[in-house]
């Protein structure tokens, strides 16, 4: 069987407020070409469908046309909601939708009962692991603590269990949306710590033939069977670097992953991160390659230039978001407080807060207390935006 992976649309999302939305257009007409060019049987797309809970209209139409252009080409959808989606909003209509052979898995309790479709070779069941939050689902899953290790082990328990009850040689794939360990991060995930961990290991996933990952923005490969189809268009600067595309990925008929290579995704434009003093960027003749890109540009002058924002369009015009980092000595007073806190987590600024007005950093018992109060924050806001 041959399936097309692929996840992390974001539809309605905007770069540094330029509209992304035509570009996301275009990359559904590039999935409808490739279903048909490659004669693909089956697609699987593992989340963040949406950018937010609530989309704006335009991106529901988009969704709305990728639902019927997909229906229209006869190939099964299985689809399943991520941490930007709100799971009751994406699963409204899924039995109606299910019948035009698009099936949306939104509802943490069906993780046990999967999509099965056939081949020549026999079945291939398709379990959907929606987003698991694990405040959210722990009840659900009969886990004493929340933690995302705990509710997709308890999650893949149930798809083992329903495997083994199946006939002997049932193939098996797993959608799921979560952050695995060993998996590189980028600047346009939102952050899903709980307890102070917001990874899982790929062994929580054993016993299935491939796991179709999403939430990690980069195209990349935990192991053989465990792989992240990376966002379909770059959403931060961090993502310049990043090769856009999707797995197109071939079970054979013993259940064994027989091959997968990568397709790539239509570039709306490229990115590019330039750094240096003003002067020298707008006059430095390597960077001319870039000039049709858009631009995050740092700027290292020791004091703020003039206008720069307008001299860097007049020789990058696509320019986006302008930084600046002016060249310091570690030790030098005046660094911004931005600058301080970059890189570290609410957890540590909390810690050192404390340690700073005590004198002492927290002790054990007083970190799981600044733990569990910023896990119940994080999970108050998702319900806030459900909600919304």
């Amino acid at each position: 069987m041959r399936l097309l992976h692929t996840s992390d649309w974001h539809l309605g999302r905007a770069l540094h407020r330029v509209s992304m939305l035509d570009a996301q257009a275009a990359f559904v007409g590039h999935l409808v070409a490739t279903i048909r060019e490659h004669a693909v049987d089956a697609v699987v797309v593992s989340g963040d469908v949406y950018d937010r809970a609530v989309p704006p209209l335009a991106a529901v139409e988009l969704f709305d046309d990728a639902l019927h252009r997909l229906a229209d080409l006869g190939v099964p959808t299985v689809m399943i909601s991520g941490n930007h989606d709100s799971a009751r909003r994406l699963g409204v209509g899924a039995g109606l939708i299910d019948r035009a052979g698009i099936h949306l898995r939104t509802d943490p309790a069906g993780v046990g009962e999967p999509v099965v479709l056939a081949d020549a070779h026999g079945d291939v069941a398709f379990y959907g692991l929606p987003y698991l939050e694990p405040a959210l689902v722990k009840d659900e899953f009969g886990v004493e603590r929340a933690g995302h290790e705990a509710v997709l082990g308890a999650a893949m328990d149930r798809v083992r269990a329903d495997l083994a009850a199946r006939p002997a040689g049932t193939r098996s794939v797993v959608l799921a949306h979560a952050f695995v360990t060993g998996g590189e991060i980028s600047d346009s995930e939102r952050d899903i710590t709980v307890g102070g961990v917001a990874s899982v290991p790929s062994a929580v996933f054993a016993g299935v033939d491939y796991v179709a990952l999403g939430h990690l923005h980069g195209s990349q490969i935990i192991d053989e069977r465990v792989r992240y189809s990376g966002s379909p268009l770059a959403y931060s600067f961090s993502e310049a670097d990043h090769r856009k595309s999707m797995w197109l990925v071939e079970l054979d008929a013993a259940g064994g992953l027989s091959t997968a290579e990568r397709v790539d995704c239509p570039v709306p434009r490229p990115l590019a991160r330039v750094r240096g003093d003003l002067q020298d960027l707008l006059a430095d003749p390597d960077l001319a390659r870039h000039e049709d890109a858009w631009i995050e540009a740092t700027l290292t002058d020791p004091v703020r230039p003039d206008e720069p924002m307008a001299r860097l369009c007049e020789r990058f015009p696509h320019t986006l978001s302008l930084v600046f980092d002016p060249a310091r000595a570690p030790e030098e007073p005046g660094v911004s407080y931005a600058r301080r806190l970059k890189d570290r987590t609410d957890q540590q600024i909390a810690e050192d807060f404390v340690t700073h007005v005590r004198g002492a950093g927290p002790d054990d018992r007083e970190r799981t207390v600044l733990r569990d109060a910023f896990d119940a924050v994080r999970a108050d806001d998702v319900l806030r935006e459900v909600a919304g």
